[in-house]
């Protein structure tokens, strides 16, 4: 019948000298064994046990996985590689040094998970990211504002100076007194139980005289765009402040206010005040000069109404 001769008794038909159908990709099978399914190891024969059959495996020589224009993670007979689908180990923190294994990153993010500078992004003061350079110690933050203004406000842009802008700013308040002619007679003709309050005040004035227009130089530098941290920009401000007007307080305290001498230091040192407050705020807020000056000028004004024209 048909059907007999399409089912399971198809292989009877052959004759003894027909060659047994061979095992695919090169696998020998024993005559006798049951048949295995396909992809599977064939059956071991009934009887004493001994030693499991080599199982052989063509050379490829002339086609493999990469002749066929398959993954290298797949063998040359189709089937998975071991580490294909292996899960790294715990304590191994990236792929990149295991074969097999992939990671998928989003756009715009460093696969390595270290800083860019080729992306082209800018640093940006008050930000995580490093600071320019180490903190400076006050003795060479001192210099380096009047020698070397610009590389020191870049670099100490993210770092507070309460320390030295407060106690500057106190120094030079109560030393201010005696560039004021009047102020200066009234202190001499004082008792010292009078003399000494009226300058613990006046250095007490300054300093927070240096505060507020310290902040509100750099609320106007946030306004027209800055991106600063506003305890830098501050405590520096109050070391410019001070320091810029530090040659005209020292003439003003021996000759007086009145002197030619001190008015042209006057106008020369409120110059030198503008130049580098334009520089703080240009290197600590990341705008233009013109922006930075125009954040500075309240505060210059300030410092001519207030100390400058007082004395010239």
């Amino acid at each position: 019948m048909a059907g007999f001769r399409i089912g399971r008794g198809r292989d009877n038909n052959r004759t003894p000298q027909q060659p047994p159908r061979q095992q695919p990709y090169g696998r020998q099978q024993a005559p006798g064994a049951p048949q295995a399914p396909y992809g599977r190891q064939p059956y071991p024969p009934a009887g004493p046990a001994g030693p499991p059959p080599q199982q052989q495996w063509p050379q490829q020589a002339t086609g493999g996985a990469r002749d066929h224009g398959e993954p290298e993670y797949f063998d040359p007979y189709g089937q998975p590689h071991p580490q294909a689908y292996q899960q790294p180990p715990a304590h191994e923190a990236s792929y990149a040094d295991n074969p097999g294994y992939t990671q998928a990153f989003s756009i715009g993010e460093d696969p390595y998970g270290q800083a860019a500078p080729y992306q082209g992004a800018t640093y940006q003061a008050g930000s995580t990211a490093a600071p320019a350079g180490p903190r400076l110690p006050w003795k060479e933050l001192l210099r380096d504002i009047v020698m070397r203004p610009g590389p020191t406000f870049f670099r100490m842009r993210d770092y507070p100076v309460w320390g030295p802008a407060l106690i500057v700013t106190f120094l030079y308040g109560m030393l201010a007194v005696f560039g004021f002619d009047k102020a200066r007679e009234d202190v001499i003709k004082a008792t010292l139980g009078q003399a000494v309050p009226i300058v613990l005040s006046t250095g007490v004035a300054f300093v927070l005289c240096g505060l507020i227009l310290g902040g509100v130089t750099h609320t106007l530098a946030r306004q027209l765009g800055g991106d600063g941290a506003w305890q830098p920009t501050v405590g520096l401000s109050m070391l410019v402040m001070s320091i810029t007007d530090a040659p005209r307080l020292l003439f003003a305290m021996f000759l007086g206010g009145d002197n030619m001498l001190v008015q042209i230091l006057g106008w020369a040192t409120w110059l030198a005040a503008g130049a580098l407050f334009t520089s703080l705020i240009s290197k600590s807020h990341d705008l233009p000069w013109p922006k930075a000056l125009g954040a500075s000028a309240i505060q210059l004004i300030a410092l001519l109404s207030l100390i400058k024209l007082g004395t010239i």
